[in-house]
């Protein structure tokens, strides 16, 4: 009975450890990344604005503001006391400084992280140009040797007119060895006269 029960708990979706690796199930399941993602892009957003000059200016308005109405407004409507120093401003700005750190450390963090796969897919591909240029490199070398390996044409020019030349001097050589020999049946030997080119 337990045995049919895990079988049909393996049916159900999750794999075994016999299961290859990628396949694999963890045991701990995974978080969707969606809410992760958007609180990031929340507290980048956050940080993008705390850096502006726009916000300290907002921030100071607003101090300058409270202290103002606490300090001239009507005695009734007053809710921080400048006389105790304005303790309730104070912990505003103190509980806005304390999440603010927080959303900044975040925010770099995930800057970082993305710095990291920048510079790692920068890595990879100057590792790749690397590589293509010796092969290039080696290519252009192997070229050079070819080409100097190459007969040129004057190369194939003077060989081929020294060929010519060697060939001209045998057929001369065997005309005067035509000539000179004699002939066994007693009968001059008259050659042709060949032409001139």
């Amino acid at each position: 009975m337990a045995r049919r029960d895990s079988s049909t708990h393996n049916t159900r979706g999750t794999r075994g450890l016999d299961a290859p690796k990628g396949r694999r199930s963890g045991v701990i399941p995974r978080r969707p990344v969606a809410g992760r993602d958007r609180f990031g892009r929340f507290t980048e957003a956050i940080a993008r604005a705390m850096g502006t000059p726009w916000f300290l200016f907002g921030l100071t308005l607003f101090v300058v503001v409270w202290m103002l109405f606490n300090t001239l407004g009507p005695e009734a409507w007053r809710f921080d006391s400048a006389a105790i120093g304005f303790t309730a401003l104070t912990l505003i700005l103190s509980l806005q400084a304390s999440y603010a750190a927080p959303l900044i450390l975040l925010a770099q963090n995930r800057q970082d992280d993305r710095d990291r796969v920048q510079f790692e897919q920068d890595r990879q591909r100057a590792e790749r140009n690397l590589a293509d240029t010796e092969y290039l490199a080696r290519e252009v070398v192997a070229l050079r040797l070819a080409l100097q390996d190459m007969a040129s044409k004057e190369f194939i020019r003077a060989e081929l007119r020294a060929l010519l030349d060697e060939l001209d001097e045998r057929d001369e050589q065997r005309d005067s060895d035509a000539q000179s020999a004699p002939d066994p049946t007693g009968a001059a030997v008259v050659q042709p006269e060949l032409p001139k080119a």
